[in-house]
């Protein structure tokens, strides 16, 4: 306990001696980051992504864009091809229904999600494996690939 504190006091002392060094514009700097970063760390997550829909309110900015990047590497597609753009401009309106291709991507996944917890989670646990992918039937193109959906039986 005494080596923590010892520690503890080292880099006390240390922060100390850096922040003293330091100009006054750039302590006002860093203190406008941190505040910012405070201030955003505390903001509600629902407030952070706009018409979630299908995905769960409080996912993380990790979890939206792994999701996001699955759906660009499976289609082969890149974000405008279920985002519209802002009215005039070149960015991207992540919350606008506007483009259908969004809520066809919002059916696929609930499909996929579906058939992954019926058939494929044995375990009944929310980290299962996906079994089944948008890359199953799309295969890195914008529309499934004829070829890899299965046919029922006896329908050739």
């Amino acid at each position: 306990m005494y080596i923590l504190s010892l520690n503890c006091k080292l880099v006390y002392k240390t922060l100390k001696t850096i922040i003293m060094h330091m100009s006054a514009k750039l302590k006002i700097i860093l203190l406008f980051v941190g505040l910012v970063s405070l201030i955003s760390a505390k903001l509600p997550l629902q407030d952070k992504f706009k018409n979630l829909k299908v995905l769960p309110k409080d996912i993380s900015e990790d979890q939206l864009f792994k999701i996001m990047d699955n759906f660009n590497h499976s289609l082969g597609v890149s974000c405008e091809f279920c985002h519209a753009k802002k009215a005039g401009t070149e960015d991207l309106d992540f919350p606008s229904d506007d483009k259908p291709e969004k809520e066809i991507a919002r059916k696929m996944y609930t499909m996929t999600a579906a058939i992954n917890n019926k058939y494929f989670n044995f375990t009944q646990s929310k980290d299962a494996p996906q079994a089944i992918t948008c890359f199953t039937c799309h295969k890195g193109e914008p529309r499934p690939v004829a070829d890899s959906i299965p046919q029922a039986p006896g329908k050739n």
